[in-house]
């Protein structure tokens, strides 16, 4: 019986040192790889911003041919509504 309560305590330390140094392994593991993970977004986050000029560049252009189409389109039905308006009043 004393051998075991001498024994157990000793194979308990061993277990938790072996515990211990295992967490803070997986710590230093877990913080390399969030360091990598974090070099990758900023990487994409640098690329993401050097596309931002091109695709304002592209906002506005389909902003100002949206604009004259809308102008093009409001222009033709204008003319076919005076068009149509003008043969009622004939038939009438």
């Amino acid at each position: 019986m004393n051998f075991w309560l001498n024994f157990l305590p000793i194979v308990i330390y061993i277990l938790l040192i072996v515990l211990i140094t295992i967490g803070i392994i997986l710590g230093i593991r877990t913080i390399l790889t969030l360091n990598k993970v974090d070099k990758v977004v900023e990487d994409v986050e640098n690329k993401v911003d050097s596309l931002n000029s091109f695709f304002g560049i592209i906002d506005i252009a389909t902003d100002r041919l949206s604009n004259m189409t809308d102008k093009i389109v409001n222009k033709t039905t204008k003319l076919i509504n005076k068009i149509i308006k003008k043969k009622k009043n004939k038939e009438e």
